[in-house]
């Protein structure tokens, strides 16, 4: 019984956070008229041409695909130089191993904006302004600090003598860490992963400034052209589609790895 009203706190939370999310997709299979004559009711008649409109015509495939590419990029070259760069700082000692981890924890308080303007310019002199690359690269810069933060803790709770046994064994420091290492921390290395994915994938403030291309908009930047073009169209059933398959992946990938997260983000708490 102590325990109710938390529960009951918890449900109405639940029930706030989800409304919206059940209410976009209902309406991405309605039509333009059911939207504005029946906005709380369930269709009549499920539309899926809505979403075949809104990834050709639309455009949705073009952008979904972009932010594929620069998401996966991104997230590769984050995990590759974030979870060494963890490693070494969690298991090495050398001078300046403290003041290196704490400029990789201070940035994370460094707000973005404030860096766009400099960024701006950098990104335009490497002449990586408005293509995919240059768009991996900053994004997996921003999101490089949080993964040593993240994986530093967790590769200080693996045990030494597994270690020790693989460098008597003949094992080199890089195979100790692709062969030995990096298959122990598989949880916190699933979790930080999905938090980079998340944080990317609805990264909208950072492609704003350097994606200037429209051939090369993200899927947050096709977002806001459409509601702004289907709006004076009043396509609403189209831009109801097209945010549906843009939350698509972000559910699915919470469904399908939250036993991971909630391992990473207590196991690396925990020695």
């Amino acid at each position: 019984m102590k325990r109710f009203p938390l529960h009951i706190a918890l449900g109405f939370w639940a029930v706030v956070t989800a409304f919206p999310l059940l209410w976009a997709v209902t309406s991405s299979v309605k039509s333009d008229a059911e939207i504005l004559s029946s906005p709380w009711t369930v269709p009549s008649e499920i539309r899926w041409d809505n979403f075949g409109r809104a990834w050709n015509e639309a455009s949705i495939g073009q952008y979904f695909l972009n932010s594929v590419i620069v998401v996966g990029g991104a997230l590769f070259l984050t995990m590759l130089f974030g979870g060494i760069a963890a490693y070494a700082l969690a298991r090495y000692r050398f001078p300046g191993n403290r003041f290196v981890y704490y400029l990789f924890v201070t940035s994370q308080f460094f707000p973005t904006f404030l860096a766009l303007v400099p960024l701006f310019f950098t990104v335009e002199q490497m002449g990586l302004l408005g293509t995919k690359l240059g768009l991996i690269l900053v994004y997996a810069t921003f999101a490089t600090p949080f993964t040593i933060f993240f994986l530093h803790a967790f590769f200080r709770t693996l045990p030494s003598a597994i270690a020790e046994a693989a460098f008597i064994d003949g094992c080199t420091h890089w195979g100790v860490f692709f062969r030995v290492m990096l298959p122990m921390a598989r949880p916190g290395l699933v979790s930080v992963a999905i938090f980079n994915f998340l944080g990317l994938w609805n990264q909208y403030l950072l492609p704003l400034v350097l994606n200037p291309d429209p051939e090369n908009y993200v899927l947050a930047q096709g977002l806001a052209a459409l509601s702004t073009s289907q709006g004076y169209q009043s396509d609403w059933s189209g831009l109801f589609a097209g945010l549906t398959i843009a939350m698509l992946p972000v559910l699915l990938a919470y469904v399908c790895f939250q036993r991971y997260i909630q391992a990473g983000a207590t196991a690396g708490a925990v020695k």
